[in-house]
């Protein structure tokens, strides 16, 4: 038999990077890349954490063709799990083994692969399950998928389920399901029975030191608007540790998010100092200009008002640059950006970045509601261009009536059927939006009236579709 075949029958049961199925299109290799790296510098947690990163670095950077340098971090990760466990055969090993396993037999140094694949074989003797049962291996497939894509959240989440079945008082396998359901709690939940509010509580008893986790709980909490438990919380974290990056990170979002928005500024720039290139920081900066831009439009004396408003627009658009530029096909920021160069008058170069970022959306399959919103605006306020803005207020609402920007565009298109129905009550088209916004509510019988009276004003094959659909449905 062929022995590089053999060889790849063996690394394909491994339980590593390599066999997870990280897939290249999902993940923003440099983005990836820049933030464990990042980690690595700050990182405020014990050693088996930073040898995960290390060897979570090690892929990426093999993924990106650096193999030499994966090579190096591999060995940096077994260095720092042989000093806290003086074991070259202790289970904390097993994804860097694979790891090493997987990067030698790409490298051709098949001898090494196979010496890493008889490490993994005896390891396997000595524990009575399968690797892929390994508290360890299934909390750092967790953790793995928790940093690579925001598409991968829900695997992470049962990654540490599993892990937590097999270990219910270890602190990290806790602390990861808490972060897991927080970043995927879509869904309204009372105080009493949101499954992140109470796995972050749990959490925080087996991390008692963990002030991220307090500061992630009290942004949930403000959801259900318990403000003295969140401040206290909030304060408590800032108190013990004012310099952690992810404290600071959490904590402005959580002052922005309360309307402190120049104490948010203040944390982030503080971030910002130590880890200058963050698309995260620059992005949660330009969303807090924009945030004093609103603020101001809605006060002060009109011309002040206005050279101001273009300081604090200029401060959005660097940080959103910045951010777009660290990370390549940050939908959510593209769409911004082009939004603000638009308020700027700059119409082609708005246009042109918006079909960028429509392709990039398409192609990453992600974020696509966001990004017909944000042209809906750009048509809508800067274009004046309504019909065009209905159209992409309706694909956004469409796609994700649930999402910020679906509300966002359901309001706006019920506004503009509004004014057309109090300027003209026989105006077709402003109760075929009314249809479709019933619709999309599940309101057929509301629905089915609104398209007969857009029917009677206006001849539209659209509406007629509707109705002899909802029709339908109804029978």
């Amino acid at each position: 038999m062929d022995p590089d075949r053999t060889l790849r029958t063996k690394l394909l049961q491994l339980e590593c990077h390599f066999t997870w199925a990280l897939k290249k299109d999902d993940i923003d290799l440099n983005d990836v890349l820049n933030r464990l790296q990042e980690q690595i510098k700050l990182y405020h947690v014990k050693k088996e954490g930073l040898a995960r990163t290390y060897s979570a670095l090690a892929y990426v950077q093999f993924l990106l063709g650096f193999h030499e340098e994966a090579q190096n971090n591999l060995m940096t990760s077994v260095k720092l799990l042989m000093e806290c466990h003086q074991d070259e055969f202790h289970k904390t090993l097993i994804v860097t083994y694979g790891n090493l396993a997987w990067l030698n037999y790409h490298m051709k140094n098949y001898t090494e692969c196979e010496s890493y694949l008889k490490k993994l074989q005896k390891m396997n003797e000595t524990f009575p399950t399968e690797c892929s049962s390994v508290p360890e291996v299934l909390g750092e497939k967790g953790w793995t998928f928790l940093k690579f894509s925001r598409k991968y959240y829900n695997i992470a989440k049962e990654c540490f389920r599993k892990a937590l079945e097999l270990e219910p008082e270890e602190g990290e396998w806790n602390a990861g399901y808490a972060i897991a359901l927080y970043r995927t709690e879509y869904k309204s939940f009372t105080l009493e029975n949101s499954p992140a509010i109470k796995q972050l509580r749990r959490a925080i008893d087996t991390n008692p030191e963990d002030d991220v986790l307090k500061v992630l709980l009290s942004m949930r909490l403000i959801v259900y608007k318990r403000y003295k438990e969140a401040d206290s919380l909030v304060e408590k974290a800032l108190e013990r540790s004012p310099d952690h990056p992810h404290v600071m990170r959490y904590v402005a979002i959580f002052f922005r998010n309360q309307g402190s928005v120049d104490r948010s500024i203040v944390l982030l720039k503080r971030a910002l100092v130590s880890s200058p290139d963050s698309s995260f920081i620059h992005h949660q900066l330009a969303l807090c200009y924009k945030f004093k831009k609103i603020q101001l439009r809605q006060e002060g004396s009109h011309h002040a008002k206005g050279s101001r408003i273009q300081q604090i627009r200029d401060q959005c658009i660097y940080h959103l640059e910045k951010a777009t530029s660290l990370t390549a096909s940050f939908i959510s920021a593209m769409s911004d950006l082009a939004l603000l160069y638009g308020e700027n008058q700059d119409m082609s170069r708005a246009e042109e970045l918006f079909q960028v970022t429509f392709k990039a959306a398409r192609e990453k399959n992600d974020n696509l509601h966001v990004v017909n919103f944000y042209y809906a605006e750009f048509q809508l306020y800067c274009h004046r261009c309504e019909s065009l803005a209905i159209k992409h207020y309706m694909e956004c609402l469409k796609m994700s009536p649930d999402s910020v920007e679906g509300k966002r565009s359901a309001y706006s298109l019920k506004k503009t059927a509004d004014k057309r129905i109090q300027r003209n009550s026989l105006e077709g088209e402003a109760y075929g939006i009314l249809g479709f916004l019933h619709k999309i509510k599940g309101e057929k019988r509301q629905a089915i009236e609104c398209y007969e009276k857009a029917l009677s004003y206006e001849d539209n094959d659209e509406f007629l579709s509707n109705l002899s659909a909802l029709r339908l449905s109804l029978q």
